[in-house]
């Protein structure tokens, strides 16, 4: 069967893709400064005019998504960046950090459609959407994405496993949409519990890292899943797409975006295949990025995917580039270590460390403790779950025996 497109924009020459981003770049800038205090800010100092290459694009100074928590604590809610035309935003979301970002109105807002039709969603298929709905925007991302294909949406957020096993049994969606690691707990109580999950035959998945091992153990339970890679700023980064035998190599770019790599710390651009920090330019009339550091690594993969897409591919998410990493979907902040230590007394350092165990994320927090240790790893674990929302096992480590590095999250997965 010939490969299908969600439209002519997938497949043009890469040259006249190229150039009718690079045309648009200047209206970007131009509206961003008109419409967003912070932009005319952070943008202050660029001619504009002159911003119609990915040369010139380069010398345009980087917001860092880390520094957009202060940034918004400054000039709520949004920072700035966010369109001040009325009637424009629909909602509100926080993220953790907190950090608020809004959606605006129209379809496909955050631009999911895309990744969805690329493997092979069509209106025919019953999605069932367990990223969550409350506060954080990862619901509503695929759920508008699914929904301007035609799909019907079971809007069944995190948690509540058995439950969501009576929706799959009775519904029978095709589809299933959420983090990596979940989809694997359905499964593995669906068989425990002797419920028929079956009808899940294809996955979409992101907020974290889908590991070789897992994407394999789903194929042989007869489910293909694909990734996506989106953020709450931006939406919709890039994409897999199976080729005509269902091989998938790296991530297509959407093309609502400009993708650059950069050698972290900096803003400059590295060669083809050298590992940096994902910078993304988004074309979004209300809430438009201009050189979003991430804090992502990833690299570019050279040639063009066998699927027939032509944009820029990527290998996909290679862990972060500062010490914040993402656990089960959800970020976690060196703050919010520091924060766990104010609410212990008798502590010397601590250490995150990030792993993996039964193909599930799993945190160890070390912590340096001297005196009585009685109760004190009951109260770690719990303050590590008040600050983080996520469970961490507790070591408890003799003074002096951490690294004197400056490093409080250390992530030990292997992204091979």
């Amino acid at each position: 069967m010939a490969q299908e497109f969600l439209d002519s924009l997938e497949t043009r020459p890469r040259e006249a893709r190229e150039a009718a981003q690079m045309a648009l770049l200047p209206g970007l800038l131009g509206r961003a400064i008109s419409d967003c205090p912070g932009w005319r800010d952070q943008l202050a100092g660029v001619d504009i005019a002159s911003i119609t290459s990915r040369a010139a694009l380069a010398k345009v100074p980087l917001l860092r998504k880390s520094s957009l928590k202060d940034l918004q604590t400054a000039r709520p809610p949004y920072g700035g960046f966010a369109t001040s035309e009325p009637g424009r935003i629909g909602r509100t979301f926080m993220s953790p950090g907190p950090i608020f970002e809004p959606e605006g109105l129209g379809h496909d807002w955050w631009r999911s459609a895309r990744a969805l039709y690329a493997m092979g969603i069509r209106s025919s298929d019953l999605v069932h959407n367990t990223f969550a709905y409350h506060l954080t925007p990862g619901g509503w991302i695929l759920d508008a994405g699914a929904r301007a294909l035609g799909c019907t949406v079971i809007a069944a957020g995190p948690g509540a496993t058995e439950q969501q096993l009576d929706a799959i049994e009775k519904l029978r969606p095709s589809v299933y949409v959420g983090v990596p690691d979940y989809l694997k707990i359905l499964l593995d109580k669906a068989r425990e519990l002797g419920r028929d999950a079956s009808s899940i035959k294809k996955a979409m998945v992101g907020g974290g890292a889908l590991f070789p091992s897992l994407r394999q153990e789903y194929g042989e339970r007869g489910v293909a899943v694909f990734q996506c890679y989106a953020t709450a700023d931006v939406g919709l980064i890039a994409y897999e797409s199976p080729g005509p035998d269902g091989t998938v190599e790296g991530m297509i770019v959407d093309e609502g975006v400009i993708v650059e790599i950069v050698r972290p710390g900096t803003g400059d651009p590295v060669p083809e295949g050298e590992v940096g920090e994902v910078v993304v330019t988004a074309f979004n009339r209300d809430y438009p990025m201009i050189r979003l550091a991430t804090g992502d690594l990833s690299a570019v993969l050279a040639g063009q995917s066998v699927c027939g897409r032509t944009n820029m591919r990527i290998k996909g998410w290679l862990g972060r580039a500062d010490q914040t990493t993402k656990v089960k979907g959800m970020f976690v902040h060196p703050e919010q270590i520091a924060d766990v230590a104010k609410r212990v007394d008798g502590l010397g350092r601590l250490r995150l460390v990030v792993g993996r165990s039964g193909e599930q994320d799993v945190m160890t927090l070390k912590a340096e403790a001297s005196g009585s240790k009685a109760g004190l790893a009951e109260r770690l674990a719990e303050a590590v779950q008040e600050a983080t929302k996520l469970r961490a096992t507790i070591e408890l480590v003799e003074p002096g025996s951490l690294p004197n590095d400056g490093k409080v999250i250390a992530d030990e997965r292997s992204y091979g």
